[in-house]
Order: C-alpha cells, then sequence, then structure tokens
C-alpha cells in the first residue's frame, strides 16, 4: 500500500502549484519561484525520516548535485535549506518532459534515440566519476526530459523517485530479500538503495562493493529496457519477483530482444556493459560512450560528442623563471574526440571499407568545445563522379601541370581498387558476437550475417505436458545446425541437426518460449527467432 504524500512546505519566495511524485525518503513538489521567475522542483525528506543517517545523506546528495549540475545531462540544483517545520529540501531544476521510464512504457523507442541518448548519459556518468562519484541507483525512472529534449540524470545519494516503479525496489542485505518477496512495499534497511532490475549482480552481495563498472551495468541496462520495452532480466508470462530476478541478473540470463532493427552490434555492446563479471564489462563510462559512437557510425548517423570536464593539463614548456602574472589559464568542458577505427588492428578488407566510407564525408570530423548542436542533421550522399574511360580522352584544366593531373589519375585509381577489394576480397567468417573494444580505442565491428530462422510453430501435445516446436531455415548450407534455449534460460542451449525441438514435463496450459539459432561455421544468428505455444 503506497503511504500518503506529505505536505507541502511553506517556503519563502516560492508558491507550491502541484505534487509531482514521492519516493521511499522524500517528496518532490512543483513550485513558483518568484525572483527569477521560474518554475522549479522541491524535493523535501520526511518527517518520518529524520535520523542523523538520512540528514547526512540528504545533505551529501544536495552537495553532489551542486557539484555536478552544471553538466548538461545532469539535473541543476539552485539552493538548498531548511523549512519552517524543520524540514531538509532542495531546490532543483524543474524538467517539465517525461522521464525515460514512462516514455518506454507508451511508446516504441527509436534506435538512433536510444544510441544519443546513452552517449549523452555516459557524459554525465563520466563526470560524475571523475568527481570520485558513483550512482548507484541509475534506470529509466531517474533519467528526466528537459524541456528542450535533452537527458537530466538526477537522484544522486539516496533512493527516491518521481516514479514507483512496477518492478521491486529493493532496500538491504540479499539476506531480506526473501522479506521483500512477499511484500508490497520496498525494504527500509540500512544499506544503499536499489533498484533490481536494473542493479549488477555485485550489489547483491551482503557487503556490496560497487566501483564505476557498477554503473556502466546500471546503464548499460537502461538503455537494453527503452529499447526493449521492458527490462533486462525480466521474462513475459513468468513470475519477475525479487529473487527471480537476482538469480537472473547472477546468472547473466538476459532475455533477447526481438526488435528485427536491432544491429547486432548494438546487442553485444549492450550484453558487454552487462556483463556478469565486472572485469568483462567495459572499464569506463567513455569506453562505453565510444562503443555507441562506433554504432551511429556504422548506421550512418552523426555521432553524437561526450560532453567530460576539462581534467588538469599539464602546460607547455617554457623557459625557467617566474610565472607571467599576465598568463591566462581556462578551465571548461571538453569533448572527447571521436575515435575512427584503427586499421591496424582490421582486415586489409575492412580498412579498405572504412577508407571509402570516409571519402562520401565533405571534411574530417572536427570536435570543438561548443554545446552539442541539437537541431536535426539532413545527410546528402556526395555527388557521383563518371569514372574516364579509355575511348574519352582526359584534358588538363586550365592551370593545372601535367603531373597534377597524372597524380589525380593515379588516386582515383587506388579507390577503384579499393572498392573492388571490399566487393570481391571476402572478409573471413564473421564472429558470434560482435565486439567492440573494451578500451576505448577503436576497432570493426563484426556483424553476424547467418540468417534467423523463420516461420516458427508450436505445437501442444493432447495431455498439455509438451509442447513441438518447428521452424524454417530461410537460407539452409550445407553442414548448417540449430541451437535452442527455453527464453527462461537462454544461456543453455541445446544443439539439434533437424529444425524441430520439444519441451516436455510442462504445466498444461502454461506459456512456454524457446529461443532458436542458425549454428553455421561456428557462427550464430545475430537475432534468435522467439517461439512461443500461446
Amino acid at each position: 500500500m503506497r503511504r500518503a504524500t506529505s505536505s507541502p512546505p511553506d517556503l519563502p519566495g516560492y508558491t507550491f502549484i502541484k505534487i509531482l511524485g514521492s519516493g521511499g525518503f522524500s517528496d518532490v513538489f512543483l513550485y513558483e519561484q518568484k525572483l527569477p521567475k521560474r518554475r522549479v522542483a522541491v524535493k523535501v525528506l520526511l518527517t518520518e525520516e529524520l535520523t542523523a543517517a538520512n540528514r547526512a545523506a540528504f545533505v551529501a546528495e544536495a552537495n553532489v548535485m551542486a557539484q555536478l549540475s552544471t553538466h548538461p545531462y545532469i539535473v541543476t540544483i539552485h539552493q538548498a535549506d531548511v523549512a519552517a517545520d524543520d524540514r531538509p529540501y532542495f531546490v532543483m531544476e524543474y524538467c517539465s518532459g517525461q522521464s525515460l521510464a514512462e516514455r518506454y512504457k507508451s511508446e516504441t523507442f527509436p534506435i538512433a534515440d536510444a544510441l544519443r541518448t546513452g552517449v549523452r548519459l555516459s557524459s554525465a556518468i563520466a563526470t560524475a566519476h571523475a568527481a570520485g562519484i558513483l550512482h548507484r541507483d541509475i534506470k529509466p525512472a531517474n533519467v528526466l526530459t528537459n524541456d528542450y529534449g535533452w537527458p537530466a540524470l538526477t537522484d544522486f545519494g539516496i533512493s527516491s523517485a518521481v516514479e514507483e516503479d512496477v518492478l521491486p525496489v529493493f532496500t538491504g542485505t540479499l539476506a531480506d530479500a526473501l522479506a521483500a518477496e512477499n511484500t508490497s512495499t520496498s525494504g527500509t534497511g540500512a544499506s544503499v538503495g536499489m533498484s533490481v532490475p536494473w542493479s549488477p549482480p555485485e550489489m547483491f552481495d551482503d557487503d556490496p562493493q560497487p566501483d564505476p563498472r557498477s554503473d556502466i551495468f546500471s546503464l548499460a541496462a537502461t538503455i537494453y529496457t527503452i529499447l526493449a520495452g521492458q527490462t533486462p532480466f525480466e521474462v513475459r508470462g513468468h513470475s519477475n519477483g525479487t529473487l527471480d530476478l537476482i538469480g537472473r541478473i547472477e546468472r547473466g540470463a538476459i532475455t533477447p530482444m526481438s526488435r528485427d532493427d536491432l544491429p547486432a552490434s548494438l546487442n553485444a555492446v549492450l550484453r558487454k556493459g552487462m556483463a556478469t563479471h565486472r572485469d568483462d564489462r567495459f572499464a569506463t563510462a567513455v569506453d562505453f560512450a565510444r562503443a555507441l559512437q562506433r554504432i551511429e557510425i556504422e548506421l550512418g548517423y552523426t555521432p553524437t560528442p561526450i560532453d567530460v570536464p576539462n581534467l588538469q593539463v599539464d602546460a607547455p614548456s617554457r623557459p625557467s623563471g617566474p610565472p607571467d602574472a599576465d598568463e591566462t589559464r581556462a578551465r571548461g568542458v571538453s569533448t572527447i574526440a571521436i575515435q575512427p577505427p584503427i586499421f591496424e588492428r582490421s582486415t586489409p578488407a575492412e580498412a579498405a571499407a572504412v577508407a571509402v566510407e570516409s571519402t562520401k564525408l565533405r571534411s574530417p570530423v572536427v570536435v570543438s568545445n561548443a554545446t552539442p548542436v541539437e537541431e536535426t542533421v539532413v545527410r546528402t550522399k556526395a555527388p557521383t563522379t563518371a569514372e574516364p574511360t579509355a575511348d574519352v580522352p582526359v584534358e588538363a584544366p586550365a592551370g593545372r601541370s601535367l603531373r597534377g593531373v597524372l597524380i589525380g589519375i593515379l588516386i582515383g585509381v587506388v579507390v577503384v581498387i579499393a572498392i573492388v577489394v571490399v566487393i570481391v576480397i571476402p572478409k573471413g567468417t564473421p564472429s558470434t558476437q560482435p565486439t567492440a573494444a573494451a578500451g576505448g580505442g577503436g576497432g570493426v565491428v563484426n556483424v553476424s550475417t547467418v540468417p534467423s530462422p523463420t516461420k516458427g510453430v508450436a505445437t501442444n501435445s493432447a495431455d498439455g505436458t509438451s509442447v513441438t516446436f518447428s521452424w524454417v531455415n530461410p537460407k539452409p548450407k550445407t553442414g548448417d545446425t540449430f541451437l535452442w534455449s527455453r527464453a527462461e534460460t537462454p544461456d543453455q542451449n541445446t544443439p539439434t541437426t533437424t529444425p524441430q525441438a520439444v519441451v516436455s514435463g510442462i504445466v498444461p496450459g502454461s506459456k512456454v518460449c524457446i529461443n532458436v539459432s542458425v549454428l553455421r561455421d561456428g557462427t550464430t544468428s545475430a537475432n534468435p527467432l522467439v517461439v512461443c505455444n500461446q
């Protein structure tokens, strides 16, 4: 049963408008500030939660947000104080748009929007990590949208959200999960609050020791959620209680995404971000952002800049002597340059492919310290130039030497050869899982070309205790086999040489789903087929 919202405090210089939401430790209200006149969100700590520890956590959150709030994708804090009724509060930027939680439940998130949001949130999280701060509770409900449509990360330091999630929000150690399993409210333990559906396995230890890679897991889980329309370890039609989710998270049993437009490379990046062992994840939020940038480039989108504060930069060497009093030193927000693929790590054919693609750009990518451009960018195809034939003489333009013409012809021949190499020379066997460099050092993403099965059919037995599944290999090749697994245990694959599988020992009338992939030369389908009996 949800608790009643507290009454809004009387704040000098502010006029109460309405309640925005409530969480476990605080309520959020909308006020209008009189001078300067603007709408603001005011977060107020509950009277019954005025313990010394909660007061300290509240003050710490205000200080953390003030330290980070100059970042374009972190909610700005304007003021913090104590109301006349002794309730601490702080005044924040009012984000009028929907949270990511509201959006993914009401619409299908475009791939381009999800990539852009992921890079921007990575910028915010990298900024917090650079300041020595872990968020610990990254999830769709804690990402608001400001008046410009930009994501705004909020809720640093204490467990309170503007929107109450349908899936469990758990506070306490793993031993307390049994008590939380059969209750409708979250626990009130003294340990750090966390939202189970987006939490990494290490947060379920009796003594959690999170690090920046823990936030990366939650960020990857958040991007998965807005793309899939559900949390990564939720299995529709099955129990999704606290212990169910914790068990799947600890096993790494990510539910396959059913979107047909999801690039295999993006699926691989998200799975790497949500790896069970933190050493297998991206090392930093910037590395995760770079991996998303490479997918933007792969899909032909304009890469989203990564905005992080400038760190201390060594001054250029100068003659010894006292420093110049007139010397100016500036620190600001820097944008991390987009890293192109490194040809030394690629095959000759892949390097040629990148070289040909780069010829379509009018100018090299130049990243400045300016605010990212937010208007829609329309990319037009570069004008094509007819290749000269042997029957048409090439005349040197006026003012050019014959040597310049010959050099131009030679460059054209090299480009044509590169195109032929890309088309004719095979790239070898693609990997089962596309890879992206965890160290942010670029690299070419390999995409599986093995087709996904189609026309899945499920037939229940007469007594309902088994289901026979069948499917079709759309482009069969000699040596093809299949891998199938129950949807709730996607990591437990069963091989078969025929396009058929039988699941027995089920409860009559229950829903059963399987994932099926084609296995060809050690490579599986990029997007498994999901077949259900109802």
